[in-house]
């Protein structure tokens, strides 16, 4: 029975990524998870309390995983700065993973405070992968470098979504050359 419950969590989730990444909030009700897992909505009720409750879980699950591949890419790089250009590319690398575009449009909608707390705190954790590097390469203010160069990454992911101006490798690019000018100031 444990098992069952699981699985079914785990379609539940699967459904909501899929929902969430082609239709953005909006597309993340009730009834459209019931129809995409086959499930009755009041079975629905019985996984999650609510649609914010749906939206803390994916960030439990899918945040740390995104994350670590950040963290893996930056661990590769032999330098401070290729530690800050691993940090931007990896990021605008997963803006095409459902994973990525399911955390992205959780963070655009209209959550409970709780939900939203745990967003800013999983971001806080992402931008205090880069402090050290930052650090090393001598900034005097690591931590509100990190953050503002997270402020880049979050421009150039919003533009590469916005899919029809430029192409995604011009913008990474930009946007990698924009963050390593700025942390070299």
């Amino acid at each position: 029975m444990a098992e069952h419950r699981s699985m079914q969590r785990a379609a539940l989730l699967d459904a909501a990524r899929s929902l969430l990444s082609e239709g953005g909030t909006e597309a993340l009700t009730f009834p459209a998870l019931a129809e995409r897992t086959g499930l009755a909505r009041s079975s629905v009720y019985e996984y999650f309390r609510s649609r914010a409750a749906v939206v803390e879980e994916l960030c439990e699950v899918d945040f740390p995983v995104w994350a670590a591949e950040v963290e893996t890419a930056m661990a590769l790089a032999e330098d401070p700065e290729g530690k800050v250009e691993a940090y931007v590319r990896r990021q605008l690398a997963l803006v095409g993973d459902r994973r990525h575009r399911a955390v992205v449009a959780i963070s655009a909608s209209e959550l409970d405070a709780g939900a939203r707390e745990k967003i800013r705190a999983a971001h806080g954790g992402l931008v205090a992968m880069v402090v050290e590097a930052l650090r090393d390469i001598g900034h005097t203010e690591p931590r509100l470098a990190a953050m503002l160069l997270q402020g880049i990454v979050d421009a150039a992911v919003r533009r590469i979504e916005f899919g029809v101006v430029e192409d995604p490798a011009v913008i990474t690019d930009a946007a990698v050359a924009m963050a390593l000018r700025g942390v070299r100031g």
